[in-house]
């Protein structure tokens, strides 16, 4: 049995949560769901963002599954989701993004994974008023940091026999903090001479990803940069919402959909649940349920190739739990 904390989040995030629960318990897998909640409809019931109870529940878990969260505009409010990285130390951002069949996208070959320092770089939070002309913000880069993101994503190349692993910086213009990156780069990269280390400018990578993503396997980069390039990699494949999201730390770990919370659809039965979906596919590959994930991805997988029920967002005209359903018997089929 495991627990798992369960935040529905805002907007679509209740159904989307609801239809993850039941494509993951349809294998067979026994998961004691605990369910808490933040965002903006917490807040105009509690007064709070975050809960003391989703803290505990994480906490005590240490594993949770997390829908889309609003965080409500205006000064004062700091991102949960960044509140949430900060916290627990969740350094390594890991965003995967391939093509499916089934969905009409300009390249048929993408397969990529990008891991981002999750806890560093400009999304710190340090920004001030100079003067009446002038801010500024701190942009912190660590060796520690660094080091650590870099064997991530080297780690995870190795064990799935990648060739290579791309560095994404700016060290030609800033030279100091993208400089140290790229050096932890180079130097993690010594204790791995079957990968090759690609080092790529990041405004280049850019026109490189959009021109010819299929040369890249693994990317690895600082935290606004890698927020940049994971949602245009997602553009390549489909769009937000078949792409997955996790971030982890050293004993935590929060998967999560990382598209937005679409509060015009909420309530309808319209919304695409597969982010979700397949954010779980990674939470039972983390745990080590990598049958019980295989089964769910290739439900999904050949749901999608056949098109009957794919949702409005891709071309289709199911319902949120029609393609649910389709799914579940996909997967019954197969235990």
């Amino acid at each position: 049995m495991y627990n798992v904390t369960l935040i529905p989040g805002d907007g679509i995030g209740p159904e989307v949560a609801n239809a993850t629960k039941a494509v993951v318990d349809a294998t067979g897998i026994q998961i004691n769901w605990e369910e808490v909640n933040a965002g903006e409809a917490v807040y105009e019931k509690v007064g709070t963002l975050v809960p003391d109870e989703v803290y505990a529940s994480i906490e005590k878990n240490r594993l949770a599954l997390k829908g889309p969260i609003t965080t409500p505009i205006g000064k004062g409010f700091r991102s949960i989701n960044v509140m949430l990285r900060t916290k627990y130390d969740l350094y390594s951002n890991v965003r995967p993004s391939r093509n499916f069949k089934g969905i009409d996208t300009p390249f048929n070959n993408v397969n990529m994974t990008i891991f981002r320092e999750n806890t560093e770089g400009l999304y710190i939070g340090e920004e001030k008023v100079v003067d009446n002309n002038t801010t500024e913000a701190t942009k912190r880069i660590t060796r520690s940091g660094s080091l650590r993101i870099c064997r991530e994503a080297f780690e995870y190349a190795k064990k799935l026999g990648k060739k290579t692993v791309c560095a994404a910086h700016k060290a030609n213009i800033l030279k100091i903090t993208d400089g140290l990156f790229l050096e932890c780069a180079r130097e993690v990269a010594k204790d791995y001479p079957e990968i090759t280390l690609k080092e790529v400018i990041i405004d280049n990578m850019c026109m490189q990803m959009v021109s010819n993503p299929s040369q890249f396997e693994v990317i690895v980069t600082m935290n606004l940069y890698g927020d940049i390039l994971s949602d245009l990699a997602a553009g390549l494949v489909g769009g937000l919402g078949i792409v997955p999201g996790a971030n982890i730390g050293e004993d935590i770990a929060i998967f999560e959909a990382v598209h937005g919370s679409a509060p015009d659809i909420a309530g309808k039965n319209l919304a695409n649940p597969t982010a979700l979906i397949v954010s779980a596919v990674m939470m039972l590959n983390h745990i080590g349920e990598t049958k019980k994930a295989k089964i769910i991805e290739e439900a999904v997988e050949e749901t999608l190739a056949e098109g009957k029920y794919k949702t409005k967002d891709l071309g289709g005209n199911a319902s949120t739990t029609e393609y649910t359903e389709a799914l579940i018997a996909k997967i019954k089929a197969k235990i």
